[in-house]
């Protein structure tokens, strides 16, 4: 089995910080989104992976061969954005008659995905959401088939939406679905469709069985971002536990600092994630994520996201500062 991970989107809800650095690498709990995914998928047994690149894609290549040398990668640039489904396309070669899974590269969910692998059947991840219009949305019949997918219908017909990881044991037939749409111009606002090829394949016979995350994290703006860096700190509390003692600073757990930090007479936490080489001195930081390579002096921080190479000197409360900057509140 392969996995194809997307990543090639611009992440405009995250701006400034992904004007320099993908939304796929923004520090979350002293790994990367990026990260958190793939190690869900080597550890269920998956080594070769299909990495759709881009925006910044020289970056997620470098991050991959640095940090996963042991596994099998391929890297496909989508120079045209078009949508998912179109991405998708650009694998044909590559994926061959291989099943695969297909897992979003800004999207984290916990669920078993040993379970998903070996089930003989193709399979869609679904959660329930109280306001589905935003999502893709699965329909189902009582054996818990999916009978019909659509992408951010104005009047849904189910709670369940499809959170971005999907199972495919036909992939000739995924491919054939995508490239009628594709040829036809079939598009959903504005985009050739992942969705759109999965109803494609349904309406053609293939069978689809829901599969129900645990939970379900949309890294994709500063809030959610933050709220997963919250939960996956206290998720990975023994990574935290290892943090040095530095001088005349208090942390308070959950909190992941990254390595060759300096930090002295601050307190720190909780839910910090502090990424490398970052020197703070009299401050204050709680609920943020904070890049590497940062400088942080008299500053009080609460629920902010601040790049990497950024300088911030003076007193503030909340922000939402991109890389290579240089501010100073005093």
């Amino acid at each position: 089995m392969k996995a194809i991970i997307p990543v090639a989107g611009a992440g405009t809800k995250l701006r400034p910080h992904t004007y320099t650095q993908p939304k796929a690498l923004i520090p979350l709990a002293g790994k990367t989104v990026l990260s958190i995914i793939v190690d869900q998928l080597k550890e269920a047994g998956i080594n070769e992976y299909i990495f759709i690149v881009g925006y910044l894609g020289d970056k997620i290549q470098d991050y991959v061969k640095n940090t996963y040398p042991d596994i099998e990668a391929h890297f496909v640039y989508q120079n045209d954005r078009q949508g998912i489904g179109h991405a998708v396309r650009l694998t044909r070669n590559i994926v061959g008659s291989d099943e695969i899974m297909i897992v979003l590269g800004d999207t984290i969910c916990e669920y078993n995905v040993r379970d998903v692998i070996s089930n003989p059947s193709s399979m869609i991840g679904v959660k329930k959401v109280d306001d589905p219009r935003n999502f893709g949305v699965a329909e189902m019949d009582g054996d818990q088939d999916i009978t019909h997918v659509v992408e951010k219908p104005q009047i849904p017909k189910s709670n369940l939406a499809l959170v971005g990881i999907y199972k495919i044991t036909e992939p000739d037939l995924l491919f054939q679905c995508l490239d009628a749409n594709i040829k036809g111009g079939i598009k959903t606002h504005g985009e050739f469709s992942i969705t759109d090829a999965l109803d494609c394949m349904i309406k053609k016979g293939a069978r689809f069985k829901a599969f129900k995350v645990d939970s379900w994290f949309d890294c994709g703006r500063k809030e959610t971002l933050l709220e997963s860096n919250a939960t996956f700190l206290k998720k990975f509390n023994s990574r935290t536990e290892q943090c040095p003692q530095f001088e005349n600073t208090v942390l308070i757990q959950p909190v992941s600092v990254g390595k060759n930090c300096t930090i002295k007479n601050s307190i720190i936490g909780p839910n910090v994630t502090i990424g490398d080489n970052t020197e703070i001195d009299y401050s204050i930081v709680k609920s943020s994520i904070i890049g590497s390579f940062s400088t942080l002096y008299d500053i009080v921080l609460d629920y902010s996201l601040i790049g990497s190479d950024t300088t911030i000197r003076g007193e503030t409360r909340t922000l939402n500062i991109g890389d290579n900057t240089d501010i100073d509140l005093g």
